[in-house]
């Protein structure tokens, strides 16, 4: 199961943290894993690349873990939370199709 965790503090999302494989498929055509994996990767590129915004991105691909920490604050704050909050809202709608294969958690 692939395990999705948003951190937040005070109603701002911090960052997450993305982990597992979902066991939906096959390696390689796990339409699940890929969802996942497509959002992680367009959610980092546009908080980084984009927004400018410096979160620290550390993987442990022992884990397949990737974990995003955003700093106390940045520039363009309004961007960057509304980037996070259109990721929860999309993997909330993936394990509303996949419940068995992902589980998505605010902490």
């Amino acid at each position: 199961m692939t395990r999705c965790e948003f951190f937040t503090e005070n109603d701002r999302i911090t960052g997450f943290s993305v982990s597992g494989h979902s066991g939906y498929g096959e390696a390689g055509s796990d339409i699940v894993c890929a969802a996942v994996s497509a959002a992680v990767a367009m959610a980092e590129a546009t908080i980084n690349d984009v927004c400018g915004a410096k979160a620290k991105v550390r993987v442990k691909d022992e884990q397949a873990r990737i974990t995003l920490t955003l700093p106390a604050s940045c520039d363009e704050e309004d961007s960057v939370q509304a980037v996070l909050a259109g990721m929860m809202l999309y993997l909330c709608s993936l394990r509303d199709d996949y419940p068995d294969y992902i589980e998505v958690l605010e902490v």
